[in-house]
Protein backbone atom coordinates (compact mmCIF):
# COMPACT_ATOMS: atom_id res chain seq x y z
CA UNK A 1 0.00 0.00 0.00
CA UNK A 2 1.62 3.25 -0.93
CA UNK A 3 0.31 6.77 1.48
CA UNK A 4 2.05 9.70 -0.17
CA UNK A 5 6.00 7.77 -1.70
CA UNK A 6 5.78 6.11 1.96
CA UNK A 7 5.56 2.21 2.46
CA UNK A 8 4.74 0.29 5.04
CA UNK A 9 8.08 -0.64 6.15
CA UNK A 10 8.97 3.30 6.62
CA UNK A 11 6.12 3.25 9.29
CA UNK A 12 7.46 0.64 11.13
CA UNK A 13 10.99 1.68 11.48
CA UNK A 14 10.07 3.27 15.00
CA UNK A 15 8.57 0.16 16.01
CA UNK A 16 11.92 -1.44 15.29
CA UNK A 17 14.01 0.90 17.13
CA UNK A 18 12.46 0.68 20.29
CA UNK A 19 12.46 -2.68 20.25
CA UNK A 20 16.66 -2.86 18.69
CA UNK A 21 17.95 -0.43 22.06
CA UNK A 22 17.50 -3.44 24.61
CA UNK A 23 20.23 -4.84 22.78
CA UNK A 24 23.92 -4.30 23.46
CA UNK A 25 25.61 -1.69 21.94
CA UNK A 26 29.43 -1.87 23.49
CA UNK A 27 32.10 -3.23 21.58
CA UNK A 28 33.55 -5.10 24.71
CA UNK A 29 29.92 -6.95 25.08
CA UNK A 30 30.36 -7.89 21.07
CA UNK A 31 33.73 -9.28 21.89
CA UNK A 32 32.51 -11.22 25.07
CA UNK A 33 29.92 -12.53 23.52
CA UNK A 34 32.34 -13.61 20.11
CA UNK A 35 34.52 -15.49 23.01
CA UNK A 36 31.43 -17.23 24.27
CA UNK A 37 30.80 -18.65 20.63
CA UNK A 38 33.86 -19.48 20.49
CA UNK A 39 34.43 -21.15 23.45
CA UNK A 40 30.74 -22.73 22.61
CA UNK A 41 31.97 -24.40 19.95
CA UNK A 42 35.37 -25.27 21.35
CA UNK A 43 33.46 -27.37 23.70
CA UNK A 44 31.50 -28.95 20.97
CA UNK A 45 34.22 -30.20 19.28
CA UNK A 46 35.59 -31.68 21.94
CA UNK A 47 32.51 -32.82 23.46
CA UNK A 48 32.28 -34.80 19.93
CA UNK A 49 35.75 -36.01 19.88
CA UNK A 50 35.31 -37.44 22.81
CA UNK A 51 32.06 -39.50 22.11
CA UNK A 52 33.75 -40.73 18.51
CA UNK A 53 36.61 -41.55 20.68
CA UNK A 54 39.05 -39.49 18.74
CA UNK A 55 42.11 -37.53 20.91
CA UNK A 56 41.81 -33.62 20.66
CA UNK A 57 45.03 -33.15 21.65
CA UNK A 58 44.77 -33.41 25.65
CA UNK A 59 41.35 -31.84 25.91
CA UNK A 60 38.53 -34.36 26.84
CA UNK A 61 35.07 -33.65 28.70
CA UNK A 62 34.78 -33.76 32.51
CA UNK A 63 31.25 -35.58 32.02
CA UNK A 64 30.05 -36.11 29.06
CA UNK A 65 26.09 -35.69 29.93
CA UNK A 66 26.94 -32.81 31.84
CA UNK A 67 28.96 -31.10 29.14
CA UNK A 68 25.99 -31.61 26.75
CA UNK A 69 23.87 -30.18 29.65
CA UNK A 70 26.04 -27.21 29.76
CA UNK A 71 25.61 -27.01 25.76
CA UNK A 72 22.25 -25.92 25.91
CA UNK A 73 22.19 -23.97 28.99
CA UNK A 74 25.32 -21.89 27.12
CA UNK A 75 23.08 -21.07 24.29
CA UNK A 76 20.19 -19.70 26.53
CA UNK A 77 22.79 -17.30 28.20
CA UNK A 78 24.19 -15.88 25.09
CA UNK A 79 20.57 -15.03 24.24
CA UNK A 80 19.96 -13.53 27.95
CA UNK A 81 23.56 -11.67 27.57
CA UNK A 82 22.59 -10.27 23.83
CA UNK A 83 19.88 -9.44 25.25
CA UNK A 84 21.26 -7.39 28.53
CA UNK A 85 20.02 -9.34 30.77
CA UNK A 86 22.22 -10.24 33.76
CA UNK A 87 20.02 -13.28 34.98
CA UNK A 88 22.05 -14.56 31.86
CA UNK A 89 25.08 -13.94 32.83
CA UNK A 90 24.42 -14.70 36.15
CA UNK A 91 23.37 -18.16 34.91
CA UNK A 92 26.52 -18.43 32.37
CA UNK A 93 28.99 -17.88 35.74
CA UNK A 94 26.94 -20.28 38.11
CA UNK A 95 26.83 -23.23 35.50
CA UNK A 96 30.39 -22.73 34.65
CA UNK A 97 31.53 -22.31 37.95
CA UNK A 98 29.94 -25.70 39.11
CA UNK A 99 31.77 -27.37 35.92
CA UNK A 100 34.81 -25.84 35.09
CA UNK A 101 35.97 -24.08 38.95
CA UNK A 102 36.02 -27.34 40.69
CA UNK A 103 37.85 -29.23 37.89
CA UNK A 104 39.82 -25.83 37.90
CA UNK A 105 41.02 -26.40 41.99
CA UNK A 106 41.54 -29.66 41.77
CA UNK A 107 43.92 -29.52 38.91
CA UNK A 108 45.85 -26.76 40.37
CA UNK A 109 45.62 -28.79 43.67
CA UNK A 110 47.30 -31.42 41.33
CA UNK A 111 49.76 -29.47 39.78
CA UNK A 112 50.92 -28.41 42.99
CA UNK A 113 51.43 -31.74 44.55
CA UNK A 114 49.05 -31.28 46.96
CA UNK A 115 46.61 -33.61 45.78
CA UNK A 116 46.83 -37.77 44.49
CA UNK A 117 48.07 -37.99 41.05
CA UNK A 118 45.92 -39.29 38.79
CA UNK A 119 45.91 -41.81 35.76
CA UNK A 120 45.54 -39.06 33.40
CA UNK A 121 48.89 -38.10 31.52
CA UNK A 122 50.47 -34.50 32.42
CA UNK A 123 49.53 -33.39 28.88
CA UNK A 124 45.32 -33.86 30.02
CA UNK A 125 45.99 -32.28 33.16
CA UNK A 126 47.48 -28.69 31.57
CA UNK A 127 45.28 -28.69 28.74
CA UNK A 128 42.08 -29.52 30.94
CA UNK A 129 43.67 -27.19 33.36
CA UNK A 130 43.63 -24.51 30.69
CA UNK A 131 40.67 -24.71 29.48
CA UNK A 132 38.97 -24.51 33.03
CA UNK A 133 40.58 -21.52 33.03
CA UNK A 134 39.49 -19.90 30.18
CA UNK A 135 35.73 -21.49 31.24
CA UNK A 136 36.29 -19.23 34.61
CA UNK A 137 37.64 -15.95 32.92
CA UNK A 138 34.50 -15.78 30.28
CA UNK A 139 31.72 -15.46 32.54
CA UNK A 140 33.33 -13.53 34.97
CA UNK A 141 34.05 -11.02 32.39
CA UNK A 142 30.85 -11.07 30.90
CA UNK A 143 28.99 -10.64 34.43
CA UNK A 144 31.64 -7.38 35.11
CA UNK A 145 31.03 -6.10 31.68
CA UNK A 146 27.36 -6.05 32.24
CA UNK A 147 27.52 -4.51 35.66
CA UNK A 148 29.87 -2.16 35.02
CA UNK A 149 27.81 -1.19 31.87
CA UNK A 150 26.04 2.67 32.69
CA UNK A 151 23.85 2.60 29.89
CA UNK A 152 21.89 -0.67 30.73
CA UNK A 153 19.18 0.64 32.64
CA UNK A 154 20.19 4.09 33.25
CA UNK A 155 19.81 6.23 30.38
CA UNK A 156 17.38 4.00 27.64
CA UNK A 157 17.17 6.83 25.66
CA UNK A 158 16.64 6.66 21.95
CA UNK A 159 17.62 9.73 19.84
CA UNK A 160 15.13 9.59 17.09
CA UNK A 161 12.16 10.14 19.44
CA UNK A 162 12.78 12.15 22.64
CA UNK A 163 12.94 15.46 20.68
CA UNK A 164 9.74 15.20 20.45
CA UNK A 165 8.94 13.71 23.80
CA UNK A 166 11.08 15.57 25.85
CA UNK A 167 10.98 19.30 24.12
CA UNK A 168 8.29 21.18 25.38
CA UNK A 169 8.10 23.14 22.45
CA UNK A 170 5.84 20.99 20.97
CA UNK A 171 3.28 21.31 24.11
CA UNK A 172 0.01 22.82 23.15
CA UNK A 173 -1.19 25.65 25.07
CA UNK A 174 -4.84 24.43 26.46
CA UNK A 175 -7.65 26.09 27.88
CA UNK A 176 -10.65 25.08 30.45
CA UNK A 177 -12.01 24.04 26.61
CA UNK A 178 -9.50 22.42 25.10
CA UNK A 179 -9.35 17.90 24.79
CA UNK A 180 -7.32 17.13 27.64
CA UNK A 181 -6.53 13.68 26.30
CA UNK A 182 -2.89 12.85 25.71
CA UNK A 183 -2.23 12.28 22.28
CA UNK A 184 1.58 11.40 22.75
CA UNK A 185 0.93 8.47 24.99
CA UNK A 186 1.47 5.31 22.70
Amino acid sequence: MDRGGKSDYVLLLPYYNIRRKKQMKNFSTWMLVMFMVMFWIFRVIVTLSAEFGMDLGGFTPLNKEMEIILLFVTLLCMVLVVKRKIVGALIYLLSYGMYFGVDLVNNINVLLGNGTEDVMSSLTIYTNTFASLIGMIIPIAVLLDLLLDKNRKNNPKDKKTDWFYNNKDFDRKLDDRADKNNYRTL
